[in-house]
C-alpha cells in the first residue's frame, strides 16, 4: 500500500492591515509601541497609511480639554476611511474612553470598540471581529499589571526610546486627572527595566528616556523599596553606558516633592546620565501652590534648584508652569515671572489652565478669564524666550556631542545635545564638511557657532 505524500502545511494568512495613530505624551507612545508589538506578533501587517488599513486604532489623550478635542477630531477624521477607504473596524484606546467611559459610546457610533487604559493588553482581541460583544472594555486601571510592559515593542525611532519605569500616580493635584485615568503608582521591578533597557540598546537605541507620571517617586511602592538613584546606577552598568558618548540616559517627568539628593548625586556621578532635570513646578506662588495641591513652597523650590546646581554645575533645568489657575491674581502671576527671572531655567514650557467638571479645581472660586490666562501665558513665554537665548549664548565656542537625527539636505543635519530632550526642547543644526554624510542615529562632536533663540547652530569638524 502506497504511503500518501505528506501534506504541505498551509501558510497562515495574515489577519489584515492595521494602522495605529498615537496621540498625547511619551507614556502614551510607549503604550502604542507595545500594542503594535503585540499586533505584529499576532500577524497583522502594519501600515502608517490609514487609507490602506482594514483596521484603524486611535490611542487617545484627554489630559486637558485641548487634548480631548484633538482626540475627538482625529477619531472623526479617521472614521471617514470606513466609507472612502478599506477600513472595516475602528478601535479607540487609552485616556479618552477611560475618562468618559460608557458616556462616550453613544456619542461616537462610528467607533466599533473602546478600550480603557486598563485593557491595553487586550488589543489583539479588540481588533478582531466581535459580533455581539460589548462596545467598551473598561476595567479598573489598577488591574493592569506592570508586567504587561514586558513585551515586544515597535519603536517609533530606531535610536531614541522612552522607557516607562512606572504606571499611575499617588498624588492629588487638584488640576490633574491622571490618578483616575491610570490608577495608583505601580513601579516596575528593576530587573524588568534593566532587561528592557539592555534589549533597546542591543537594538541600536542610543538614548533611553525614563518616563513615568512621577519618575522621581519610582520604587517607593516596591517591597523592598528601590531608590531611583540605585536604578540609575544599575541601568548605566547594565546597558554599557560607561561613556556619555556611547549612551544617553535621561530622566523626564520628575517632581519637586519626590526628588532627593541621592538622585542628584547619581546624575553627577554617572557619565551616561544626562545632567538634565525635568521638574514641573506648575507655579511659584505659595497660595496658588496650596490650591493646586502641590506640597512645596517657593522657598523650597529655590533651595532645590540651588542644590542641584551646587552638585551638578552643568545642570540643565526644565520646568512647566500653568497660567490662569482658579484664584490666580496678578500678584501671584508676577511671582512666577520673578521666579523664572531668578532661576533662569534652560527650558520652560507653559499651559493655560484647562477646566473640566470632573477636576477638583473646577470647584475652586474666582475663575480666571481665558483671555487673562492667555495673556499671562504670552508674557511668560516672551520672558523665557529672552532667557533661553541668553542661556544658549554660553554654548557658543563649545564642542558638544550631538545625537544626529535627520538629514536636511545640502550637508545640513539636525540633532540634539544632551541638554535637549526629544520633542519638547530646541534642536541643534549641524553643518557637515563638503561631501561628508553624518551618521543618522550616531553621535558626532560639533562646535557650536551660533544660536537661534531655542536652537543651536554647529559645525562638524
Amino acid at each position: 500500500m502506497m504511503t500518501p505524500p505528506a501534506a504541505t502545511p498551509r501558510r497562515r494568512r495574515p489577519p489584515g492591515t492595521l494602522c495605529l495613530v498615537s496621540l498625547g505624551c511619551a507614556k502614551n507612545q510607549v503604550d502604542s509601541e507595545l500594542m503594535l508589538g503585540r499586533l505584529r506578533q499576532a500577524g497583522w501587517v502594519l501600515t502608517e497609511r490609514p487609507e490602506e488599513a482594514q483596521v484603524i486604532v486611535v490611542n487617545t489623550c484627554s489630559f486637558i480639554e485641548d487634548a480631548a478635542q484633538e482626540s475627538l477630531e482625529t477619531i472623526l477624521e479617521l472614521a471617514r476611511y470606513k466609507k472612502s477607504g478599506c477600513c472595516r473596524r475602528l478601535v479607540v484606546t487609552g485616556c479618552l474612553p477611560e475618562r468618559y467611559r460608557e458616556k462616550i459610546v453613544p456619542e461616537l457610533p462610528e467607533v466599533d470598540l473602546f478600550l480603557g487604559t486598563g485593557a491595553l493588553d487586550r488589543i489583539v482581541e479588540a481588533v478582531g471581529d466581535r459580533t455581539g460583544a460589548p462596545k467598551a472594555i473598561l476595567p479598573d486601571p489598577d488591574t493592569l499589571a506592570v508586567g504587561s510592559l514586558n513585551a515586544e515593542r515597535v519603536l517609533t525611532s530606531p535610536h531614541t526610546a522612552y522607557l516607562k519605569i512606572a504606571e499611575g500616580c499617588d498624588r492629588g493635584c487638584t488640576f490633574c486627572i491622571i490618578p483616575r485615568l491610570r490608577g495608583r503608582q505601580k513601579s516596575r521591578p528593576p530587573e524588568d527595566i534593566l532587561a528592557e533597557g539592555r534589549d533597546l540598546v542591543d537594538r541600536g537605541v542610543k538614548e533611553l528616556n525614563l518616563v513615568a507620571q512621577d519618575t522621581t517617586h519610582y520604587g517607593r511602592d516596591l517591597d523592598p523599596p528601590v531608590p531611583l538613584a540605585a536604578l540609575l546606577h544599575h541601568l548605566a552598568g547594565a546597558c554599557g553606558g560607561a561613556r556619555r558618548e556611547g549612551l544617553w540616559i535621561r530622566v523626564l517627568y520628575g517632581h519637586p516633592e519626590s526628588i532627593d539628593e541621592a538622585f542628584i548625586r547619581a546624575v553627577a556621578a554617572l557619565p551616561a546620565v544626562c545632567p538634565y532635570f525635568d521638574l514641573p513646578i506648575q507655579h511659584a506662588s505659595d497660595r496658588v501652590l496650596r490650591r493646586m495641591g502641590r506640597n512645596y513652597t517657593r522657598q523650597g523650590l529655590r533651595r532645590l534648584f540651588r542644590r542641584i546646581r551646587e552638585i551638578v554645575p552643568d545642570a540643565c533645568l526644565r520646568t512647566t508652569v500653568i497660567t490662569g489657575f482658579p484664584g490666580e491674581t496678578e500678584h501671584d502671576f508676577q511671582q512666577v515671572l520673578d521666579f523664572a527671572e531668578e532661576i533662569r531655567f534652560d527650558h520652560l514650557g507653559a499651559f493655560v489652565y484647562s477646566d473640566a467638571e470632573d477636576l477638583p479645581s473646577h470647584r475652586l472660586p474666582n475663575a480666571v478669564p481665558r483671555e487673562t490666562a492667555q495673556e499671562r501665558y504670552d508674557r511668560l513665554l516672551s520672558l523665557q524666550l529672552d532667557i533661553a537665548a541668553e542661556k544658549n549664548q554660553r554654548h557658543i565656542g563649545r564642542r558638544m556631542t550631538v545625537l544626529i537625527e535627520e538629514d536636511l539636505g545640502n550637508g545640513m543635519f539636525s540633532g540634539r545635545t544632551a541638554l535637549q530632550a526629544p520633542e519638547v526642547d530646541g534642536v541643534t543644526y549641524v553643518q557637515a564638511r563638503a561631501g561628508v554624510r553624518l551618521p543618522l542615529g550616531g553621535f558626532v562632536a560639533a562646535h557650536i557657532r551660533d544660536v537661534m533663540e531655542y536652537d543651536l547652530l554647529a559645525e562638524a569638524p
